[in-house]
């Protein structure tokens, strides 16, 4: 997270430093998340952020066990107005191509 000047005001920017391969995350690993962009408020703190991204980061943590489990991944992605179109594209069109995606840059990450 990076806070500006203008913080409260003006939410905090949010960035992942490993590859995401998600929806919802820009190429840059810029986050695009609801409430940082279109519902923000001074009365958020970063308590509120960190909920709202643990919403669909959070199985990330365990990816190990949860590529064997049938149940999504990922906790209900923005597919509406996506970051990442293509991501966005094979979590509705093809899960298992997607999955695979996710799968290869989480183990490449790894690496990294």
């Amino acid at each position: 997270m990076h806070f500006e000047e203008q913080y409260p005001n003006k939410p905090p920017g949010v960035k992942f430093i490993s590859t995401m391969f998600h929806p919802n995350v820009y190429a840059t690993g810029e986050l695009c998340l609801d409430i940082l962009q279109n519902r923000w408020s001074p009365t958020y703190d970063v308590a509120a952020i960190l909920t709202s991204i643990q919403r669909w980061v959070r199985n990330y943590t365990d990816l190990r066990t949860r590529l064997t489990q049938s149940d999504s991944l990922l906790n209900d992605p923005n597919t509406s107005s996506p970051a990442n179109v293509e991501a966005s594209n094979l979590y509705k069109d093809n899960r298992k191509e997607y999955y695979k995606r996710v799968r290869e840059t989480v183990e490449k990450s790894w690496e990294d």
